[in-house]
């Protein structure tokens, strides 16, 4: 599904608004990522993700930026 919800981006140029808890998703799907704070939410971060499509869960780069979003959550001590 995730896929072929870029392959349709990608083809079709319109605008997506995706929410997930899902860390590895939205560095597969997405062109930028918002990390909230906890409540009342403000934006901790704001990463770009500039890589090229199709991405792949091992590429180095994606996996230095997943380390990242874990720390800003408070999950660097499961590392």
């Amino acid at each position: 599904m995730q896929g072929e919800l870029v392959s349709l981006w990608r083809r079709a140029g319109f605008t997506a608004l995706l929410v997930t808890h899902d860390i590895e998703e939205a560095l597969l799907m997405a062109t930028r990522i918002v990390v909230l704070s906890d409540r009342p939410a403000t934006i901790k971060a704001d990463i770009p993700v500039d890589k090229p499509f199709p991405r792949h869960r091992g590429d180095p780069d994606l996996v230095a930026k997943r380390h990242e979003i874990l720390n800003l959550l408070g999950f660097e001590a499961a590392w």
